[in-house]
């Protein structure tokens, strides 16, 4: 039986997933991870930097505060207008381009420094998708990634998830991208660094969090609507078990989510 994955489709049916809710609403929330990769990355005034999977601008902003000169990319167009509005109202001069992961739009050498903050991770061909971030990066630039590990909360409930909507045949797990084995494999020869890192999520309760999560927040979004009303309510009560049994904020929700912060130097 063939069992390679069909990435047009893919991407497409992933397209509507990330337009669907929000993510803005909740993409805002995790803003000092984009922070976190531009130091962990040195960036540096008036380099050129490019964002790729960008959302809502996260990485963007945070490198145009720090006076680089930013493109910022997704393929999905709605999430490009929250960061441009973003942009405008922190009166920060970004470049916004439509660009899918797979097959960036710019020349080789490019960009001094290329992000990615929860982005490229999700993009499905894993191969095709690291060798564009080096293709558009010069020789001896950075690529800044945070990627959620498999062990993590967030990698957690991606195998939840799995449970109630199996992913394609043949597809790489987007949390391999959280492993140093894996991003050895898609970036040979580069000098890689990786650190875990905690992202850690601050909502009322357990509710709270599955509420948001489910109205803005594409794939849940989308998984929800897809089920029967049993299915809603199961799904519903295996998140909140996750997230009950990892919070340690007591009548708040605190929880902390594993991510892998990775530099790669390309030689």
């Amino acid at each position: 039986m063939d069992t390679k994955p069909n990435f047009v489709a893919i991407k497409q049916k992933q397209q509507a997933t990330w337009a669907s809710g929000d993510y803005s609403k909740v993409g805002t929330l995790i803003q000092i991870v984009g922070e976190r990769i531009c130091e962990a990355v040195d960036l540096r005034a008036g380099e050129l930097v490019l964002d790729v999977a960008a959302g809502n601008g996260n990485a963007s902003l945070a490198a145009a505060r720090r006076f680089a000169k930013v493109t910022s990319t997704d393929y999905v167009p709605e999430l490009l207008e929250r960061g441009r509005k973003r942009a405008e109202a922190d009166g920060l001069n970004i470049e916004f381009a439509h660009a899918d992961a797979e097959a960036l739009p710019f020349r080789e050498a490019s960009f001094d420094v290329v992000l990615s903050t929860f982005g490229a991770m999700f993009a499905p061909h894993q191969e095709a998708t690291a060798k564009e971030m080096v293709r558009v990066l010069r020789k001896g630039g950075r690529i800044g990634l945070a990627s959620w590990t498999p062990g993590g909360f967030i990698g957690q409930l991606f195998k939840l998830i799995a449970n109630y909507a199996p992913p394609p045949a043949g597809l790489s797990s987007p949390a391999l991208w959280g492993t140093e084995g894996r991003l050895r494999e898609l970036f040979p020869g580069c000098d890689i660094a990786s650190e875990a890192r905690m992202f850690t999520f601050r909502f009322h309760s357990a509710d709270h969090w599955i509420d948001m999560f489910r109205e803005w927040y594409g794939p849940t979004n989308r998984l929800f609507a897809a089920l029967d009303e049993d299915g809603k309510r199961a799904l519903y009560a295996d998140i909140h078990q996750l997230l009950t049994g990892l919070n340690r904020g007591g009548d708040t929700l605190v929880v902390d989510s594993e991510y892998l912060e990775t530099v790669i130097r390309v030689k």
